[in-house]
């Protein structure tokens, strides 16, 4: 099913106005195991965050999120499964993240944990776009809730 598709059929089935558009369609992470993982977690209702380099934002020339945005979630061969929409926004430097804030991303028992594989998917990233990762660097920290699964 393609993205349009699938959105049209968010869009009847939840009674939304039909001019609503989705600001993002995107998979979670780098690699296609971890991808399909993470959305596994936000259709289970484990995964209710997702954070980002704000660094990212300005290298794509992306808007940054907004609280009420719509997105599409996609498994990492772009197949469309849910709809999330934006609750929140934090944007803090990657040192002062608390686990009371990142546990809700749902795949770290811990701060360090999250620390860990959070600077290697920014330093990751940062090759691919452009940054680089540093402990100050500012991480937009994004809530949302599941308005609708295929």
């Amino acid at each position: 099913m393609t993205k349009d598709v699938f959105w049209k059929n968010f869009l009847t089935a939840t009674n939304t106005d039909k001019t609503t558009k989705y600001t993002d369609c995107f998979h979670f992470a780098l690699t296609e195991q971890l991808a399909n993982e993470l959305l596994e977690l936000v259709l289970t209702g484990k995964k209710q965050a997702t954070s980002s380099s704000l660094y990212a934002y300005e290298a794509e020339s992306c808007p940054l999120p907004q609280v009420g945005d719509y997105s599409i979630v996609t498994d990492w061969a772009g197949v469309p499964h849910c709809v999330i929409q934006t609750t929140d926004i934090t944007i803090l430097p990657f040192k002062e993240i608390t686990y009371a804030l990142c546990k809700d991303e749902g795949e770290d028992d811990t701060l360090e944990s999250w620390q860990n594989g959070h600077h290697h998917f920014f330093t990751e990233e940062g090759k691919l776009l452009g940054y680089q990762f540093s402990d100050d660097m500012p991480v937009v920290f994004e809530h949302f809730k599941v308005v609708y699964k295929k």
